[in-house]
This record gives structure tokens, sequence and C-alpha cells, in this order.
């Protein structure tokens, strides 16, 4: 009864920390804002095939992962957690699917909810998991791939095989409809080890062709649909949104150099790790007694290999190497037993905890030592909880070291004070750049009876067009990820160059009133516009110019 009352429990904390704290968290600028408004142009009419953007055509995606986002909002609203529910309800499904994993390798009931705590708990999985972006749901399918792949490669009958080939490709179809090319290429590279030291490519070769042929019976009908759509569209995103941005060096997004995921990793697998050295070697030693060990290991270490070749790069790129990752380090910790192991890791949470505790109390406070300090003064209630939080991180560490053998997996709960009240302790400084939905709700009554709303960049043009329910919002200075949309004879004027405003002003003022939001470099930075507005409202960094119509 204790352990079923306990099990319970566990469960208790997927709404808790899942559910309860998204509402209340501002979305974040670029993604989720950009694709919140995605999403909602197209619950509001627009194309269900070709993703558009403020009104523009959109191809960096493609349609599926939109749809997931587009369903949440349609079953939960237009709002802040409508946004995220499609990311959580994936994360929530690729966890169910670590536990059928888990049972399907070991069968074992503990070893399968340990990798399903140590899932959801990871820092990194929560973080893109109710993060309103894409990367959660291609990582869903990927899991499903994986899976599949091992269902067909274990089958004892040639029915089996076939049923596992066929959902291995639909897997991988539905993923490549959410992220593009990515879904083909991680699964076929993280099963080559395990192919390779079982000699399986004969299965391989016999039964891969059906897997083929079901991704594409996926995929072909959106496929079609786009290209009939938009005939460059498949020009587009396969050379810029693919070779370009992962092989050339000159014109890929977020450069950063072959290291950049270890560092990600480490923390990324926080509660848990101290587990993490561990498991990779656990994983390699047990590779002969126990292949699922080295399948799992394969599915880890070759796609975060991948990644890290990979030109252009992002923390949420490795999400999909932390299932079987949660999964090595669940069979580590149920079978080996070592108290060290885990006394180990109480006292990283412990130091930890208490480290960020004192950095955030002694030099991110206004009071702070240090030249770094992010919170303003009268922001100490944020301190206060901030650190309050991160003590309860250390305190649970430190409770997790008087019985390491009993509550090691007491470390699940480490994070969960911190996600509770995140959105609550972001300093203004942050809020300002990245959560502007206070600042567009405060000018809201000055956009509204605008006749045109100018935007700096892409990025505050979405944030906007979000709040406002409106997708003409015109891209003031730079065309940014919407270049390409631009140059549509049909999307001219939808950009305003900052040389060009004085001039457009000119044209369009009489027209209405005009509202330009922008961000200045510092909260003390003067506004200079060669045209002087007749209403400037500004809170720190962000200024509202408002026209009135002549």
């Amino acid at each position: 009864m204790t352990k079923r009352w306990q099990l319970l429990l566990w469960f208790a904390l997927i709404p808790l920390t899942y559910v309860l704290p998204l509402p209340g968290r501002r979305l974040w600028l670029p993604d989720e804002l950009r694709y919140g408004e995605i999403s909602r142009e197209m619950l509001s009419g627009g194309s269900w095939i070709s993703p558009h953007f403020l009104g523009l055509r959109y191809f960096e995606k493609p349609a599926g992962g939109l749809w997931a986002n587009a369903m949440g909002m349609a079953l939960f609203g237009d709002n802040n957690f409508g946004v995220r529910a499609g990311a959580v309800l994936s994360t929530l499904i690729a966890a169910g699917l670590v536990y059928w994993l888990s049972m399907r390798l070991w069968s074992d009931r503990r070893t399968a909810l340990v990798a399903v705590a140590i899932y959801l708990s990871s820092f990194l999985v929560y973080a893109v998991g109710t993060y309103g972006s894409v990367d959660a749901a291609v990582t869903l399918w990927l899991v499903a791939a994986m899976a599949a792949f091992w269902v067909a490669t274990e089958a004892r009958t040639r029915r089996g095989r076939i049923g596992g080939y066929l959902l291995l490709g639909a897997a991988c179809g539905f993923g490549f409809m959410t992220k593009g090319f990515l879904a083909l290429a991680v699964p076929v590279v993280g099963v080559l080890p395990f192919v390779i030291v079982e000699r399986r490519w004969r299965q391989l070769i016999i039964y891969g062709p059906l897997a083929i042929l079901s991704a594409a019976l996926v995929s072909a009908p959106w496929a079609i649909a786009i290209w009939r759509e938009e005939p460059d569209f498949w020009s587009y995103f396969f050379w810029i949104e693919h070779i370009q941005r992962f092989a050339d060096s000159a014109n890929a997004q977020h450069k950063a150099p072959f290291w950049y995921y270890l560092p990600m990793l480490v923390a990324g697998t926080l509660p848990w790790l101290a587990l993490l050295p561990s498991s990779l070697t656990f994983g390699w030693t047990g590779r002969r007694d126990d292949r699922s060990l080295i399948y799992l290991l394969g599915w880890v270490v070759m796609p975060f290999l991948f990644f890290s070749i990979a030109k252009g790069k992002l923390p949420t790129y490795i999400l999909p190497c932390m299932a079987p990752l949660a999964m090595l380090m669940a069979r580590r910790a149920t079978t080996i037993g070592n108290s060290r192991l885990f006394v180990v890791n109480g006292w990283i949470n412990l130091v930890l905890g208490a480290a960020l505790a004192l950095m955030v109390l002694i030099v991110l406070s206004p009071w702070g030592i240090g030249f770094r300090s992010i919170y303003a003064p009268g922001e100490g209630g944020k301190v206060a909880l901030g650190v309050l939080t991160l003590l309860i991180w250390a305190g649970i560490g430190w409770l997790s070291l008087r019985e390491p053998g009993r509550r090691w997996h007491w470390a699940a709960l480490c994070p969960v004070g911190v996600v509770l009240v995140v959105g609550s302790v972001i300093p203004q400084s942050v809020i300002t750049g990245k959560n502007p939905q206070w600042f567009i709700g405060q000018v809201s009554p000055e956009l509204q009876m605008s006749r045109y709303v100018l935007a700096n960049g892409p990025a505050w043009a979405s944030a906007i067009a979000w709040t406002l329910k409106r997708d003409d919002v015109l891209i003031y200075g730079w065309p940014g990820e919407v270049a390409h949309g631009l140059s549509y004879p049909d999307s001219a004027g939808r950009l305003v160059k900052n040389s060009d405003f004085d001039n457009w002003l000119g044209m369009h003022r009489h027209e209405g009133n005009v509202s330009l939001v922008i961000p200045l470099a510092t909260p003390d930075q003067p506004v200079a516009m060669t045209t002087p507005p007749d209403r400037i409202i500004r809170e720190g960094r962000l200024v509202l110019l408002w026209y009135k119509q002549q």
C-alpha cells in the first residue's frame, strides 16, 4: 500500500510541474511568440498546408509541428498554456514510450518507472517540454521510431518484423512533417552501432524498404499539397534550411564549436548529473551481456555526434538523446545499487543549489558585490523567492544524503520549487528583452487605434501580432527570418527600412494613426527620430512612438 501511495504521489508531480505553472509564464521571444502566431493564423482561416507568419510565407518549418501547436490552442485557447500544450502533450507521450520500451527491454516495472521519473525531471526535457516550439513534437516521433525499430529487430515472426518496420517508417514520416529531413537522418545514425555489432544488415536490407515506403505514404499527401500550393517550397526548405544550415559555415544559423553540446548535456541531465558518466560507462562495459545497452548507447552517442558536427547548433537539438539516456541511467541505478554514486549525486545537488542561491543573493541581487547584477532595486521579493527555491533544491539534496540507498530517487524533487515559481522570479531586465507581453498590454489602446503598426524586426512584430490578434503588423528595420517571405511580389510593402521610414510615414500617415515599437540598447538611450512622434510611451528599453493621423 505504501508503494502504491508513493506512486500516486510521484505521478501527481506531472500536473504540478508540467501544467500548473505554464499559464502564468509569459511567452518568450522569439520561438514561442513566433510559433504561437503562426498557429493562431492557421486557426483564424490561414493555410494548414503552407505555414504563414505575419501573413508572409514561412518556409523554415514543415506544417506538422505547427499542427500540434494549433491543436493545443484549439483545445485550450490562444493563451500562454495553449501555445505550450502541444509540447507538453508530446513530452508526456514520449515519457509513456520510455516506460513501454523499458518494460520491453528488461520487464522490470521499477526500472521503467525510474526511467520516466529521470526523463521528466531532467532539466533539458522539462525546459523544452514546456516551451512552445516544435522540438518536443519531433522528439516524440524520434522516440517512437527508435522504439519501433527495436520491436522490428526483436520480432520472431515475419509478420512482426513487417509491422515493426512499417511503424518505424510511419514515425519517421510524421517526424519529417514536423521538422524535416532531420527526422529521417537521426534514426538511421542512431541504430547504426547496433546493426553493426549485432550484424543485422541482412534484416535491414530486406525490411528497410518497407520503412521507406511507409514514411513516403504518410508524408506524401502533405508534401504534394504544399508543392502544388507553393512550388518553390522544397527548393528553399532543402537547400537553405538543411544543406546550408548543416554544412555551410557561412550561412549556418547559431554557429557554435564542436564541443558546444558537452556543457549542454551536463546541464541538461541535472538533477541526475552523477549518473551521466557512470551510465555511459555502464552501457559500454555491459554491452556483451545485455545487447539492449549497446542499442541505447548508440541512440545517445550517434545523434550527439551528428549534431556536434553540424555548423548550426541549438540546445534543443540534442533533446532526442535524453530518452535513451534516461533509460540507461535508470538501469544503472536499479541494478547496481551503488550507494557511493547516490552520495555523489546528493552532494552535487546540495552544492549546486547552495552555490546558485549564494550567487543570486550576493552577485545578481540589487545589493550584489559583483558587476553582473540583473535584478533592479525594488525586486528584492523576486530575489528572496528565487533564493528560497534554490535552497529547497539544496535541501532535497541534503535529505537524500541521509539515506542515499533509499532516498536517491528524491533527486526528482529538486527542480519542483524552481519550476513552480520561475515565472515570478524573472528579473525585469530579462522581461524587457524576452517577455514583451507586459509592455504591449500597457500600450494596447494606442496600438488598437492605429491604422498601421510597425515593430522592430519579425520577433517583436510577432509579439504584437499575437497580443492584438492581427497579422498585418509591418516589419521595421530588418527582415530577419522572413526575408524569403518578403521577396514575393504580393508581400511588397511589408518591410519598412530605417532609412525609408520618414518617406513612408509621409505617404501613409494620412490614412490613420501610426505606431512604432522599438527596443533600445539601454534604458537611458535617447529616442532620436527625424520625424518627432506625437506621443512617446517608454518602459525601460521598450518604446512606443505614436504618430497621429494627419
